[in-house]
């Protein structure tokens, strides 16, 4: 067996996720905090441990090593969504700075929790440079795509660019659109997913021109998200194994293009943990390691 950090499709063998109790911790810090991070509406607790459950339950079926983040003081709600503060790579992880200021304590508390668990560090983005993984997104072994956008800037782009491609690997830069501004959830995975080898579910509206002729240059096939399942979602999709996918319940045009695609799609409830703060089951978690 096969093990890198340099996937978004291939089976997962290990990832941290951040437990919605811990992140959440009560309905008290939810009512404090929702409507200055800018969540669509307050996510009701009790409903929110429930739809992790079922979330938790599908990360499952990957049989991959499925780690916690634990609570700690200091954190934002918007914690729960662990993907945004590091970037693993097979030399180490990169430690990100946030681009959204009240996040700015979760890269130091996975930094800590790494390595506590003898995980290697490759370097740390500082400012003014900001990076979140959110932005980030691996297309091959040897090609990562980021970003440039509200969250991710130009200075963390030529940090993760001086770690990264002195070992080999290409860096694409993406720049993203306006859209609805700074205070909006609008990373690179929010229009892009890879799913498979050479197979991505896209949102081609806001998909900029150069990088979606870059995708089907190197013969990517992709799957397109009406309009009407963007606002759901639905091109945030976390595939656990090669086709295998899970995705937020309410988009079923983009889930049959995906069948259609040979994928086996798994959905859960997720309007607590994922619509109401914008971050779907990508944003959920952290892959450390995928087996192939």
């Amino acid at each position: 067996m096969k093990y890198t950090c340099h996937s978004e499709y291939h089976k997962l063998a290990s990832v941290i996720i951040k437990p919605v109790a811990d992140a959440f911790v009560s309905e008290e810090l939810l009512k404090a905090q929702w409507e200055s991070l800018h969540f669509l509406d307050k996510p009701d607790f009790k409903d929110a441990v429930k739809e992790f459950t079922q979330f938790e339950s599908l990360l499952k079926n990957s049989g991959g090593n499925i780690l916690h983040l634990p609570k700690k003081a200091g954190l934002s709600i918007d914690s729960i969504y662990c993907r945004d503060a590091s970037i693993a790579t097979d030399f180490g992880l990169i430690i990100c700075n946030m681009g959204k200021p009240q996040r700015s304590p979760e890269p130091d508390a996975q930094k800590a929790f790494f390595l506590d668990h003898g995980i290697g560090i490759l370097g740390t983005i500082k400012a003014p440079g900001t990076l979140e993984g959110g932005d980030v997104a691996w297309l091959d072994q040897n090609t990562l795509a980021v970003g440039h956008t509200y969250r991710t800037n130009t200075e963390g782009i030529a940090q993760l660019k001086g770690m990264l491609e002195p070992k080999g690997i290409e860096i694409i830069v993406v720049d993203l659109p306006h859209y609805k501004g700074p205070s909006d959830v609008f990373h690179l995975m929010s229009i892009c997913s890879p799913v498979g080898e050479k197979l991505a579910v896209v949102y081609s509206p806001l998909l900029p021109i150069s990088f979606r002729n870059k995708l089907i240059d190197r013969g990517y096939d992709l799957v397109e998200v009406p309009d009407n399942e963007f606002e759901t979602m639905g091109c945030n999709v976390l595939a656990i194994a090669p086709k295998t996918c899970i995705m937020l319940q309410g988009n079923p045009v983009t889930e049959k293009r995906l069948s259609d695609q040979g994928c086996t799609v798994f959905t859960y409830q997720g309007e607590h943990i994922s619509m109401m703060g914008g971050g779907g089951p990508t944003c959920l978690t952290r892959p450390l390691q995928r087996s192939f």
